[in-house]
């Protein structure tokens, strides 16, 4: 009589990717692979927030210590804050820019909704040529809009007045925004505007009640940039503002900047309040900020 004996056929590697790979090595190499890239990003973040948690540390530094070497400060003082609002009309330059600035995003915001759901939904001649025409204007950078803007607003006698800047940063911010929400009501259901003009409503009560709601996001994204890029700008503000009395917030911080000393601790405090009105209007719009980059805001 005869046994037979089973042969039991060993397990294989698993394969992957074309090739024969043991599980725990794969496992090990996933695992580095993402500890280097948290590695990466902890770096990248930590190089980004340094430029402002070293400014915040020396606003709160005695002018002494600008140059003891220590990244810390020895004592804690708000001396230069105080030095900030006492001696430097912070508070005037700081109205300045925030009415500079109020104006000039509310009056792009309107306009750019406007055009863009006109060029998004509206077919009128030349849609196509008069929209390319507005997007070739953003290939232009702004120092070369400089000496034209200057020669303009000086016949209109708008040199330093508020109103001449905002028209120059109305006419820079338009064309940006106005893509934008074009893009953004090109990815609204078109049925929305069908369903409204069945129901006899006007085009502007399509636009009004209808698609305005919906492009809350949008607005969003086009108010933050506007607001961000209106706040910061600097090099059309001492262009065309002299008057110290009318200048914003960003020129009167660089005459903070001394030819031979600078006040560092008060420059760095002036700057930290600076920065205040961006944080606060992200804060409040961050929500509909993401939804707008997620829903097609940026979409070309």
């Amino acid at each position: 009589m005869s046994t037979s004996s089973t042969t039991q056929t060993p397990a294989l590697p698993v394969v992957s990717g074309g090739g024969m790979k043991n599980p725990a090595s794969y496992k090990t190499v996933h695992l580095l692979s993402r500890i280097a890239g948290y590695i990466i990003l902890i770096g990248l973040t930590l190089a980004s927030i340094f430029p402002l948690v070293w400014m915040i540390l020396m606003s709160l530094k005695d002018r002494s210590e600008t140059y003891s070497g220590s990244f810390f400060p020895s004592k804690v003082t708000f001396s230069a804050y105080e030095y900030v609002f006492e001696n430097l009309n912070i508070t005037l330059y700081f109205w300045n820019s925030i009415k500079i600035t109020l104006i000039t995003v509310l009056a792009v915001v309107f306009l750019a909704t406007l055009a863009g759901y006109a060029f998004a939904r509206i077919e009128f001649p030349g849609k196509q040529i008069i929209f390319l025409i507005l997007l070739s204007t953003l290939m232009l950078p702004g120092a070369v809009l400089i000496i034209p803007l200057f020669l303009q607003l000086t016949d209109l006698n708008l040199i330093d007045t508020h109103y001449g800047l905002i028209l120059a940063y109305v006419g820079g911010g338009l064309p940006f925004s106005m893509f934008l929400m074009r893009s953004f009501f090109q990815t609204l259901p078109s049925e929305l505007v069908d369903a409204g003009r069945i129901d006899g409503a006007s085009e502007f009560g399509i636009f009004w009640k209808i698609m305005l709601p919906l492009a809350r996001p949008g607005i969003a994204t086009i108010t933050i940039f506007q607001f961000m890029g209106t706040w910061n700008e600097f090099i059309f503000a001492a262009t065309f503002i002299h008057d110290p009395l009318m200048r914003p917030l960003q020129p009167s911080l660089f005459a903070m900047v001394g030819r031979y000393s600078t006040n560092w601790p008060a420059l760095t405090a002036a700057l930290t309040l600076s920065i205040l009105p961006i944080v606060i209007v992200y804060i409040f719009m961050q929500r509909q900020f993401v939804a707008g980059l997620t829903t097609g805001a940026l979409k070309g």
